[in-house]
């Protein structure tokens, strides 16, 4: 686990307001983002987690951070601000893999995502990045994009199965 310089910060559960809405745009750039991001990560290392987005802690921002393996165990480590998911190639295929959430401890479930994401988006100093990841990695970035959008995975499954999975994390349906 990388060393950070934040505070782990409690994970937002599924039904807090902030998880069910866009988030904000990022305006300040540099100084303004050096605490939450590095708050981020140690709230995302402190959970186990492979990515966390800014309203899983809480902040109503379009940030997320990533520290996730692809299928061939490359280590991407890295963070998005206002992230913009690209339409995946239908060449690319789809990954039906399983997929779980800090904001709703404990089960998990299958969920299908196109095999290969692109995320365009800034760093925290304002400079253009993209970030393009397969397999598990294309998931992450997927995820996480859904967060700041306000969509939690369990809301892409049918409501009944939704409904059993956040029952089996003691979590409130909405």
């Amino acid at each position: 686990m990388p060393i950070t310089r934040g505070e782990a910060r409690p994970i937002t559960h599924y039904g807090t307001p902030v998880l069910h809405r866009r988030c904000a745009d990022v305006t300040d750039f540099g100084e303004p983002l050096a605490e939450p991001l590095d708050d981020m990560f140690a709230s995302m290392y402190a959970a186990e987690g492979v990515g966390l987005a800014a309203n899983q802690i809480g902040v109503d921002l379009r940030v997320f951070v990533y520290d996730c393996p692809d299928d061939e165990g490359t280590r991407h480590v890295g963070h998005v601000v206002n992230p913009q998911l690209q339409a995946a190639s239908a060449l690319a295929g789809t990954d039906t893999g399983t997929e779980g959430c800090l904001s709703v401890p404990g089960p998990r479930a299958e969920v299908p995502r196109a095999a290969r994401a692109t995320v365009t988006g800034f760093d925290r100093d304002g400079a253009p990045i993209t970030v393009t990841g397969t397999g598990f990695f294309a998931r992450c970035l997927q995820h996480e994009c859904d967060h700041l959008d306000g969509t939690v995975y369990v809301d892409r499954l049918p409501a009944q199965q939704r409904d059993r999975l956040l029952r089996e994390a003691g979590l409130p349906s909405r």
